[in-house]
């Protein structure tokens, strides 16, 4: 397979604006590239090209008016099938649930229709946004993992074949698939971007937006939560509209995690290599080596993984039971039954200490505002690892969960002849700080 071409709508979009071209001619070049790739990959588990094809023809009608109703009016996207959609089934990876359908949007679906997008399908995910994988390819090597659970979203922005769509991440769903396909993403605080009627709904997941460009990350977000806000009782993502200016942070914290002892050669040069591309920008990077604060962090994210893994089994204990016990659990994967078993074995005080815990993390990381803009660390361990049945290591890309903080995911590094993510993670319910940081950096590659 050829090196996989990511399609900008952003950048289609004066075309529109001088009518050369409309998003009705923009979504048919999709639909002929999900043709012509689909079949390899298999990022999608549903579509309706009818009703995109008519919500293309009604964006073209408004931009030919130069009405749009907003920055992503007319843009082509896919839905991670753990969100609810009226048009197609939400099936959620899960064989219990095959044909399901809620018949009604998401809020964030909502949102993006009255933003006038262009739903096209919905993305493979993971069983439940968890394992097992559902054998999704990667378009730089098919022979590769994509990542999970965003599975689908991830590899058909890759390959092209839509500008952009929906994630979610609740460990590290988003930023380390981002990572293994090249892409960019954009994982919100926690309660950023409202949840309602979707199934991935654990206690520190958030819907998150993939794009073919940073600034769509963005202009998705906005779009959807200036019409449905963030979760219930949370501020969700605020600020411009448009992609917030770059801003250059002055004093960079760099994680290695406790991941740095399997992270392959090649990412580890390539961190390296990020640093000294930052101070030659005039930014000033520590890490633990050179400052008592940075080294207690990384400390303190030590397990992380294994914090979320609790917290997770036991958010999702229910609905799990009821699966189990009132529809067939033979449906239910080994993964999933053993991750009940795990759930039930845990008290609530079990659960209430893994929540302390969390709290603590997340105070403690908020306190370092006023020494650290952003810190900066890889998205992933190394490539996309060989194989279809292991999403890869969450390492790198699980802490933002726990600290419920926003991350960003930018296509600047590699690894082994791979795509490889550099991640810069901001603090809660400052989102447009982070972007502005990531967007200046991101930009140091341009």
């Amino acid at each position: 397979m050829t090196r996989p071409q990511k399609q900008s709508y952003r950048t289609a979009q004066p075309s529109f604006r001088d009518g050369s071209s409309n998003p009705s001619a923009f979504l048919d070049e999709c639909l002929e590239t999900i043709g012509t790739l689909e079949g390899d990959i298999g990022a999608f588990v549903a579509t309706d090209f009818d009703g995109a094809k008519t919500a293309a023809a009604a964006s073209s009608a408004r931009w030919k008016d130069g009405k749009p109703l907003s920055l992503i009016d007319g843009m082509p996207l896919c839905i991670k099938d753990i969100m609810e959609t009226a048009s197609m089934p939400t099936e959620q990876g899960s064989d219990l649930f095959v044909g399901w359908r809620g018949n009604r949007d998401s809020a964030a679906v909502a949102a993006l229709r009255e933003a006038g997008a262009v739903i096209v399908a919905k993305a493979v995910t993971t069983e439940f946004a968890a394992q097992p994988a559902r054998g999704t390819r990667n378009p730089w090597d098919l022979t590769r993992t994509p990542g999970g659970s965003s599975s689908g979203t991830a590899a058909s922005v890759a390959a092209g074949m839509l500008p952009g769509g929906l994630g979610t991440q609740g460990l590290g769903s988003t930023i380390r698939p981002a990572s293994f396909c090249g892409v960019f993403a954009f994982k919100p605080s926690f309660g950023g971007i409202n949840r309602g009627g979707s199934f991935d709904t654990i206690s520190q997941s958030s819907t998150s937006t993939f794009a073919a460009t940073l600034e769509e990350t963005w202009e998705m977000a906005r779009s959807i939560t200036t019409r449905v806000g963030g979760d219930p009782g949370f501020m969700g993502v605020s600020g411009p509209l448009e992609a917030p200016a770059p801003a250059m942070p002055k004093r960079v914290a760099l994680l290695m995690t406790d991941g740095w002892e399997r992270t392959v050669e090649d990412a580890k040069q390539a961190l390296v290599g990020a640093r000294a591309k930052l101070e030659a920008a005039g930014v000033k990077v520590v890490d633990k080596n050179d400052d008592d604060t940075v080294a207690a962090l990384e400390k303190s994210i030590e397990g992380t993984i294994e914090l979320s893994g609790g917290l997770n089994n036991w958010d999702f204990r229910w609905p799990m039971n009821t699966y189990a016990h009132d529809m067939d659990i033979n449906c239910m994967s080994p993964e999933a039954q053993e991750r009940l078993i795990a759930a039930e074995a845990m008290s609530h005080e079990d659960y209430q200490a893994l929540v302390l815990k969390r709290r603590g993390l997340r105070s403690a990381y908020d306190g370092l505002q006023n020494q650290f803009d952003v810190c900066v660390t890889l998205s992933a361990p190394g490539p996309a690892p060989v194989g279809l049945e292991w999403t890869g290591d969450a390492v790198y890309a699980v802490p933002s969960s726990v600290l419920g903080t926003p991350s960003f995911s930018l296509p600047v590094l590699e690894a082994e002849g791979m795509p490889l993510g550099l991640q810069v993670m901001g603090y809660a319910d400052q989102d447009a700080k982070a972007f502005a940081a990531a967007r200046a950096i991101f930009e140091l590659y341009s």
